[in-house]
């Protein structure tokens, strides 16, 4: 069954720093682009960085310059610095495949003091 599994996430600091993962599984073909997006309470979900197979990345202009994606093969990862309490959301990993696309289960990061 293809699935996209994600780990990290929990409770930071504002400044504090913080890193996702997702692992693609079960997939018959090689995902070309992967990323994360982000849904906050009452708001709708949005791109937060993507990279595709190759390495090129992708931001939202909110978290340029402190946010970094990378990827190794099927597995993509997200570094979150300097994080803000804007930045508190549910986080998805997104891959896809053309017109298909797949999700993680959603990890909640919340930055509060």
């Amino acid at each position: 069954q293809a699935q996209l599994v994600e780990s990290g996430g929990g409770l930071v600091q504002p400044g504090e720093s913080q890193r996702l993962s997702c692992t693609a599984s079960g997939f018959t073909f090689s995902i070309n682009r992967m990323g994360w997006y982000r849904q906050a309470p009452g708001k709708p979900r949005e791109l937060v960085a993507t990279i595709t197979s190759s390495g090129a990345p992708d931001y939202a202009d909110s978290v340029k310059g402190r946010f970094t994606i990378s990827r190794v093969k099927n597995t993509v990862f997200l570094q979150m610095n300097s994080l803000k309490p804007e930045d508190t959301a549910v986080y998805y990993c997104n891959g896809n495949l053309g017109p298909v696309n797949y999700w993680g289960q959603g990890t909640q990061v919340t930055v509060s003091s």
